[in-house]
């Protein structure tokens, strides 16, 4: 009887139901593990990447590539600073270590890349009241600093960008779990800013929002306020309590001087600013692949310093745990040296020359080309992106009959553009725009 009970319990209930088919029925096979991999869908490829990629991929022998913003030569060759070869030549004469470096980062380099930043003589510097963490370059530190803002700034805090703004800015702000919203910035009638319209809409927002703002050489439309409209904005914000993220990932690389171009993020210091500081070394050192960076939080004294700086630790450890340190010893090295620091600064001045020649030259070249258009918005911008007012058709003809790849929202890399290709530039931007709109949003 036992051995009866046991043979039924082993038969599945359909199985003893009158009429039911004497033989039992196989188990289903389970599904494979893996099999849910089937089901996600084509992401679409990053607006900048995907089109450096389509560049590569090209097999046009006139190709130019002027979307990705990373620095050439007049002859189109990446360009290694000498004074970055020199340095990583004292690193390994002194067989430095690859050891992990702590969860902030390396000492010395934040030291040396905050006074970059600040200014060696800066108070709030001396006095230890500004926390500081290495980043991976510009976008870790907008990252690390988009979970501070959603941790500790009351919920439903609104990060206001500017109109336009870096692409990657939105998706590392909303990941974060903020939400984004836009102020004007760019008047498109001019490709100029948009002065009384960035007031008004600061005035606009909730008090306490976040405004990120582009410490120097706006990306993308190379658009920067004056020293005057910079007093406005920091008044402005001021009256209004809002926070401030200052994006800085040209310092030096726009003006070809490092003081110049520190300004903005020295004065809203000085006014008295919430503010945190996203600072990279990708382009004014050309060390896009060291991803090289700091997050920095202005404090009130020492004690507010030792909490935040407890929390940034806390976001990063999960996150990547520690920074890479090759790059920033290689920062660390140059920054420290008298000698090798003012080299640096000379070999940033001229990088920062020839892309303003190249402005100048693009111009004329477009207006020698027999274009009726005014130009002038070319060489009013600054620093390594020209907003050309182009319309996303003009570019995607751009793309297809000239293999000129670029974003569709017609900014130019002119770090992309040197005398072998700048006729060809001029003249297939006058056939795309010749008896047509420019300045106008797509």
């Amino acid at each position: 009887m036992q051995t009866v009970l046991a043979v039924l319990c082993l038969v599945p209930a359909a199985a003893l139901v009158r009429g039911a088919p004497s033989r039992v029925a196989a188990t289903p096979r389970k599904a494979s593990p893996s099999a849910y991999l089937s089901e996600i869908p084509q992401g679409p490829p990053d607006a900048i990447l995907g089109i450096a990629a389509a560049f590569r991929a090209s097999n046009a022998d006139d190709k130019v590539n002027v979307c990705v913003g990373a620095y050439r030569d007049d002859v189109g060759v990446p360009y290694v600073l000498p004074s970055v070869t020199e340095a990583e030549r004292r690193l390994l004469d002194r067989g430095e270590k690859k050891e992990y470096a702590p969860i902030e980062g390396l000492a010395d380099f934040r030291q040396k890349a905050l006074e970059f930043a600040y200014g060696e003589d800066c108070a709030a510097l001396k006095e230890g009241r500004i926390a500081g963490v290495q980043t991976l370059s510009g976008t870790g530190a907008c990252r690390v600093a988009g979970e501070f803002y959603a941790r500790f700034l009351p919920e439903g805090t609104a990060v206001y960008v500017s109109d336009p703004t870096w692409g990657n800015h939105i998706p590392i702000m909303e990941l974060a779990g903020l939400e984004v919203r836009k102020y004007r910035y760019l008047d498109r009638e001019t490709n100029g800013l948009d002065y009384e319209a960035f007031l008004e809409d600061i005035d606009a927002a909730p008090a306490g929002s976040v405004f990120l703002l582009h410490a120097c050489a706006h990306n993308p439309t190379g658009v920067d306020p004056t020293r005057d409209q910079w007093d406005a904005v920091s008044k402005k914000i001021l009256a209004k309590g809002h926070h401030v993220l200052m994006d800085c990932a040209y310092q030096g690389f726009a003006s070809g001087d490092a003081e110049a171009d520190a300004f903005a993020i020295r004065k809203f210091l000085d006014d008295g600013h919430s503010l945190l500081l996203a600072q990279s070394f990708a382009k004014n050192f050309g060390l896009y692949g060291e991803r090289v960076g700091t997050l920095s939080v202005v404090c009130k004294d020492t004690e507010e310093v030792e909490r935040v700086m407890s929390q940034l630790k806390r976001i990063i450890r999960p996150m990547y745990s520690s920074p890479p340190i090759h790059g920033a010893l290689i920062v660390k090295e140059v920054l420290s040296d008298d000698a090798l620091r003012a080299q640096y600064y000379d070999e940033c001045a001229q990088m920062a020359e020839r892309i303003g020649g190249m402005r100048v030259r693009l111009r004329e070249e477009i207006e020698a080309a027999g274009s009726e258009h005014d130009w002038t918005h070319v060489t009013d911008q600054i620093g390594m992106f020209a907003f050309t007012g182009m319309t996303s058709d003009m570019c995607d003809t751009l793309t297809a009959d000239y293999s000129i790849y670029l974003t569709k929202d017609g900014r130019i890399s002119v770090a992309g553009v040197n005398s072998g290709n700048i006729k060809y530039i001029a003249k297939a931007v006058h056939e795309v725009t010749h008896g047509k709109e420019i300045g106008v949003a797509a």
